[in-house]
Protein backbone atom coordinates (compact mmCIF):
# COMPACT_ATOMS: atom_id res chain seq x y z
CA UNK A 1 0.00 0.00 0.00
CA UNK A 2 3.37 2.07 0.67
CA UNK A 3 4.72 2.14 -2.25
CA UNK A 4 7.83 3.58 -3.10
CA UNK A 5 6.80 6.65 -4.83
CA UNK A 6 5.17 7.68 -1.16
CA UNK A 7 8.34 9.22 -0.18
CA UNK A 8 9.86 10.22 -3.50
CA UNK A 9 11.14 13.83 -3.52
CA UNK A 10 10.97 14.23 0.12
CA UNK A 11 10.83 18.28 0.88
CA UNK A 12 13.68 20.18 3.05
CA UNK A 13 11.75 20.76 6.31
CA UNK A 14 11.19 24.33 7.69
CA UNK A 15 9.52 25.00 10.97
CA UNK A 16 9.24 28.83 10.22
CA UNK A 17 7.99 28.29 7.17
CA UNK A 18 4.86 30.30 5.76
CA UNK A 19 2.69 33.48 6.57
CA UNK A 20 0.98 32.10 8.77
CA UNK A 21 2.02 31.01 12.60
CA UNK A 22 2.49 27.64 14.64
CA UNK A 23 0.54 27.40 17.62
CA UNK A 24 1.40 24.80 20.32
CA UNK A 25 -2.28 23.57 20.86
CA UNK A 26 -4.90 23.24 18.49
CA UNK A 27 -7.17 20.70 19.41
CA UNK A 28 -4.42 19.10 21.73
CA UNK A 29 -2.03 19.22 18.56
CA UNK A 30 0.95 21.81 17.04
CA UNK A 31 -0.29 22.96 14.26
CA UNK A 32 0.06 25.83 11.31
CA UNK A 33 -2.32 27.71 11.49
CA UNK A 34 -3.87 30.38 8.97
CA UNK A 35 -6.29 32.65 7.70
CA UNK A 36 -8.95 35.02 9.86
CA UNK A 37 -9.56 33.44 13.10
CA UNK A 38 -12.81 34.95 12.40
CA UNK A 39 -13.85 32.31 9.39
CA UNK A 40 -17.24 30.56 9.81
CA UNK A 41 -15.50 28.34 7.53
CA UNK A 42 -12.53 25.75 7.91
CA UNK A 43 -10.24 23.85 6.25
CA UNK A 44 -8.02 21.40 7.76
CA UNK A 45 -4.66 20.38 6.03
CA UNK A 46 -3.47 16.64 6.99
CA UNK A 47 0.01 16.37 5.22
CA UNK A 48 1.75 13.36 3.74
CA UNK A 49 4.43 11.38 5.81
CA UNK A 50 6.77 13.92 6.06
CA UNK A 51 4.39 16.56 8.31
CA UNK A 52 3.05 19.95 8.65
CA UNK A 53 6.62 21.65 8.33
CA UNK A 54 6.63 20.35 4.27
CA UNK A 55 7.40 24.11 2.88
CA UNK A 56 4.73 22.91 -0.24
CA UNK A 57 2.12 22.51 2.28
CA UNK A 58 2.68 25.46 4.34
CA UNK A 59 2.25 27.16 0.59
CA UNK A 60 -0.89 25.36 -0.28
CA UNK A 61 -2.62 26.58 3.55
CA UNK A 62 -1.85 30.16 3.07
CA UNK A 63 -3.43 29.99 -0.50
CA UNK A 64 -6.48 28.64 0.88
CA UNK A 65 -6.77 31.29 3.53
CA UNK A 66 -6.69 33.38 1.14
CA UNK A 67 -10.14 32.21 -0.14
CA UNK A 68 -11.09 32.94 3.35
CA UNK A 69 -10.77 29.79 5.27
CA UNK A 70 -9.36 30.04 8.57
CA UNK A 71 -6.53 26.71 7.84
CA UNK A 72 -5.39 23.97 10.79
CA UNK A 73 -2.31 22.22 9.72
CA UNK A 74 -2.04 19.63 12.47
CA UNK A 75 1.36 17.80 13.25
CA UNK A 76 -0.35 14.33 13.47
CA UNK A 77 3.27 12.79 14.03
CA UNK A 78 3.78 14.59 17.21
CA UNK A 79 7.48 15.53 16.32
CA UNK A 80 8.28 12.75 14.52
CA UNK A 81 8.37 12.32 10.76
CA UNK A 82 9.32 10.09 8.35
CA UNK A 83 12.94 10.63 7.90
CA UNK A 84 14.11 8.86 4.78
CA UNK A 85 17.90 8.95 5.76
CA UNK A 86 16.74 6.73 8.86
CA UNK A 87 17.69 3.35 7.07
CA UNK A 88 16.74 1.87 10.94
CA UNK A 89 12.92 3.46 10.34
CA UNK A 90 11.89 2.13 6.90
CA UNK A 91 8.32 3.11 5.93
CA UNK A 92 6.62 0.24 7.10
CA UNK A 93 8.05 0.27 10.49
CA UNK A 94 7.42 4.20 10.67
CA UNK A 95 4.13 3.67 9.61
CA UNK A 96 3.36 1.34 12.77
CA UNK A 97 3.77 4.30 14.75
CA UNK A 98 1.81 6.74 12.86
CA UNK A 99 -1.16 4.54 11.67
CA UNK A 100 -3.92 6.84 9.93
CA UNK A 101 -6.73 5.58 12.19
CA UNK A 102 -4.39 7.44 15.13
CA UNK A 103 -4.63 10.15 12.49
CA UNK A 104 -8.35 10.14 12.36
CA UNK A 105 -8.87 9.77 16.35
CA UNK A 106 -6.40 12.67 16.70
CA UNK A 107 -8.33 15.05 13.81
CA UNK A 108 -11.66 14.49 16.00
CA UNK A 109 -10.46 17.37 18.92
CA UNK A 110 -9.22 19.50 16.57
CA UNK A 111 -12.69 19.67 14.60
CA UNK A 112 -13.64 20.08 17.43
CA UNK A 113 -12.28 23.13 18.71
CA UNK A 114 -12.69 25.04 15.59
CA UNK A 115 -16.55 24.20 16.47
CA UNK A 116 -15.83 25.57 19.53
CA UNK A 117 -14.25 28.96 17.78
CA UNK A 118 -17.90 29.07 16.03
CA UNK A 119 -16.71 27.46 13.21
CA UNK A 120 -20.18 25.86 11.22
CA UNK A 121 -18.46 24.36 7.97
CA UNK A 122 -15.31 22.53 8.24
CA UNK A 123 -13.36 20.87 5.37
CA UNK A 124 -10.44 18.62 5.06
CA UNK A 125 -8.10 17.69 2.64
CA UNK A 126 -5.27 14.77 2.77
CA UNK A 127 -2.20 13.84 0.76
CA UNK A 128 -1.13 10.50 0.04
CA UNK A 129 -1.37 9.18 4.19
CA UNK A 130 -3.93 12.63 5.14
CA UNK A 131 -6.33 11.35 2.46
CA UNK A 132 -7.10 8.21 4.58
CA UNK A 133 -7.83 10.15 7.42
CA UNK A 134 -10.00 12.65 5.56
CA UNK A 135 -11.78 9.71 4.33
CA UNK A 136 -12.41 7.99 7.66
CA UNK A 137 -13.72 11.59 8.92
CA UNK A 138 -15.94 11.45 5.65
CA UNK A 139 -17.38 8.43 6.42
CA UNK A 140 -17.82 9.34 10.18
CA UNK A 141 -19.47 12.85 9.13
CA UNK A 142 -17.41 14.67 11.10
CA UNK A 143 -16.65 17.17 8.38
CA UNK A 144 -19.02 18.58 5.37
CA UNK A 145 -16.69 18.39 2.73
CA UNK A 146 -13.40 16.33 1.57
CA UNK A 147 -10.45 16.24 -1.01
CA UNK A 148 -8.44 13.70 -1.37
CA UNK A 149 -4.73 13.80 -3.39
CA UNK A 150 -2.95 11.03 -4.83
CA UNK A 151 -4.62 8.69 -2.02
CA UNK A 152 -2.51 6.39 0.10
CA UNK A 153 -4.01 3.13 1.87
CA UNK A 154 -7.98 4.44 1.08
CA UNK A 155 -10.18 1.22 -0.26
CA UNK A 156 -13.50 1.03 -2.62
CA UNK A 157 -14.95 -0.13 0.85
CA UNK A 158 -14.26 3.28 1.94
CA UNK A 159 -15.94 4.96 -0.40
CA UNK A 160 -18.57 3.34 -0.07
CA UNK A 161 -19.25 4.62 3.19
CA UNK A 162 -18.24 8.39 2.20
CA UNK A 163 -21.28 10.75 4.06
CA UNK A 164 -20.26 14.13 2.63
CA UNK A 165 -19.27 15.59 -0.76
CA UNK A 166 -15.90 14.25 -1.89
CA UNK A 167 -13.69 15.39 -4.80
CA UNK A 168 -10.78 12.48 -5.57
CA UNK A 169 -7.46 14.44 -7.41
CA UNK A 170 -5.71 11.28 -8.45
CA UNK A 171 -2.45 11.12 -10.68
CA UNK A 172 -1.61 8.90 -14.08
CA UNK A 173 1.53 7.56 -12.51
CA UNK A 174 0.65 6.32 -9.15
CA UNK A 175 1.36 3.05 -8.10
CA UNK A 176 -0.60 3.10 -4.96
CA UNK A 177 -3.72 4.59 -6.13
CA UNK A 178 -3.62 3.81 -9.84
CA UNK A 179 -6.09 5.42 -11.79
CA UNK A 180 -8.09 2.54 -12.30
CA UNK A 181 -8.42 2.06 -8.65
CA UNK A 182 -9.62 6.04 -8.72
CA UNK A 183 -11.72 4.68 -11.75
CA UNK A 184 -13.81 2.49 -9.49
CA UNK A 185 -14.01 4.87 -6.86
CA UNK A 186 -15.98 7.39 -8.99
CA UNK A 187 -18.41 4.39 -10.10
CA UNK A 188 -19.10 3.87 -6.84
CA UNK A 189 -19.28 7.65 -6.04
CA UNK A 190 -22.01 7.53 -9.11
CA UNK A 191 -23.98 4.58 -7.94
CA UNK A 192 -24.41 6.93 -4.50
CA UNK A 193 -26.63 9.47 -5.59
CA UNK A 194 -26.86 11.32 -1.68
CA UNK A 195 -22.94 12.26 -1.84
CA UNK A 196 -21.52 14.70 -4.09
CA UNK A 197 -18.32 13.69 -6.41
CA UNK A 198 -15.43 15.39 -8.37
CA UNK A 199 -13.17 12.88 -10.06
CA UNK A 200 -10.14 13.87 -12.40
CA UNK A 201 -6.91 11.76 -13.08
CA UNK A 202 -4.13 14.77 -13.72
CA UNK A 203 -2.05 13.64 -16.45
CA UNK A 204 1.65 12.99 -16.95
CA UNK A 205 1.77 13.23 -13.27
CA UNK A 206 3.54 10.82 -10.44
CA UNK A 207 1.90 9.96 -6.64
CA UNK A 208 2.57 13.33 -4.77
CA UNK A 209 2.72 14.94 -7.18
CA UNK A 210 0.70 18.14 -5.84
CA UNK A 211 2.37 18.73 -2.91
CA UNK A 212 6.08 17.38 -3.53
CA UNK A 213 6.82 19.18 -6.45
CA UNK A 214 10.29 21.28 -7.17
CA UNK A 215 9.40 24.71 -8.00
CA UNK A 216 11.79 24.28 -10.82
CA UNK A 217 9.75 22.42 -13.04
CA UNK A 218 7.14 24.67 -14.42
CA UNK A 219 4.94 21.93 -15.69
CA UNK A 220 4.88 20.71 -12.06
CA UNK A 221 4.19 23.78 -10.63
CA UNK A 222 1.34 24.08 -13.10
CA UNK A 223 0.08 20.77 -12.72
CA UNK A 224 -0.12 21.07 -8.68
CA UNK A 225 -1.65 24.74 -8.88
CA UNK A 226 -4.40 23.46 -10.68
CA UNK A 227 -5.04 20.60 -8.25
CA UNK A 228 -5.00 23.48 -5.45
CA UNK A 229 -7.68 25.35 -7.65
CA UNK A 230 -9.83 22.53 -8.07
CA UNK A 231 -9.52 21.76 -4.08
CA UNK A 232 -10.19 25.56 -3.28
CA UNK A 233 -13.28 25.45 -5.92
CA UNK A 234 -14.48 22.31 -3.80
CA UNK A 235 -14.24 23.77 -0.89
CA UNK A 236 -16.34 26.93 -1.87
CA UNK A 237 -18.79 24.97 -3.34
CA UNK A 238 -19.58 23.07 -0.49
CA UNK A 239 -18.81 24.90 2.45
CA UNK A 240 -19.41 28.21 2.01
Amino acid sequence: MASPQCCENPPTLNPAGGAGKVVDSFGGLKAYVAGPEDSKAAVVLVADVFGFEAPNLRKIADKVALSGYFVVVPDFFHGDPYVPENTERPIPEWLKSHTPEKGFEDAKPVIAALKEKGVSAVGAAGYCWGAKVVVELAKAKEIQAAVMLHPSFVSVDDIKEVKCPISVLGAEIDKTSPPELVKQFEQVLSANSGVGHFVKIFPGVSHGWSVRYSEDDAAAVKSAEEALADMIDWFNKNLK
